[in-house]
């Protein structure tokens, strides 16, 4: 199937770049551009695509406002961070607010891809060590922990396998790399992952991952 795109960014060349890059990849789609948050918003009402490649610091309506409106709105659309640094201290706050994950806006064509695939997925879009950092790094910057709503409630509902599983995805492991930590099949590892998401009230590994670091049940450093 065809991952349908939506670009939002106010630099109209960055916005036709990506466009460009994206359209060339086999199996991706950019069905529409956007310049800022608010007709981003509109956007994905519209055209209902899979991925959103989101810019953070835009007029009247910035991304990390335009990800928390469209992740309450129900939209089935995964969210990607475009940032120009990779320790913007506004990335975490995007995380927190719905976002999948993040990408530099110096990614290559084929980074590019690859990221809108794995998103598009549900699956972690990071690389192991590189999520390791992010979630460590932001997680000092963090304010007071504030767990998504509801979750703080049912996180006694974990079973022990199902939190030293939620440890692990905060600790940048892939479902393989967990798998042979714990000595199960990836397909048992995967049944966890769906059901902390499930039980927590969570969209992907992404969000688990901040959960755990928020819930203290993983310490950053």
């Amino acid at each position: 199937m065809t991952i349908r795109v939506l670009v939002v960014d106010d630099q109209m060349m960055v916005r036709e770049g990506f466009s460009v890059l994206l359209n060339a990849m086999p199996g991706i789609e950019v069905v529409g551009e956007a310049v800022n948050g608010l007709e981003a918003v509109r956007r994905v009402r519209e055209l209902a695509p899979d991925v959103v490649l989101m810019d953070i610091r835009m007029p009247e309506l910035n991304g990390i406002e335009a990800t928390r409106e469209i992740v309450a709105s129900g939209s089935e659309a995964k969210v990607l961070v475009l940032t120009t640094f990779d320790l913007d201290e506004y990335v975490y706050q995007a995380l927190r607010a719905g976002a999948s994950g993040f990408l530099l806006k110096d990614a290559s064509a084929r980074q590019l891809a690859d990221g809108v695939r794995v998103v598009a997925s549900g699956e972690a879009l990071l690389a192991p060590s590189v999520t390791r950092r992010l979630i460590t790094e932001f997680a000092k910057l963090a304010d007071a922990p504030r767990l998504p709503a509801g979750a703080a409630g049912s996180y006694g509902e974990l079973t022990e396998r199902e939190t030293e599983v939620l440890v692990l995805i905060a600790q940048g492991l892939s479902n393989a790399e967990i798998a042979s930590r714990l000595v199960v099949a990836e397909s048992t590892v995967k049944t966890h992952v769906s059901r902390i998401l499930v039980k927590l009230g969570l969209r992907d590994r992404t969000q688990a991952a901040v959960f755990a670091y928020e819930a203290r049940l993983v310490t950053p450093g």
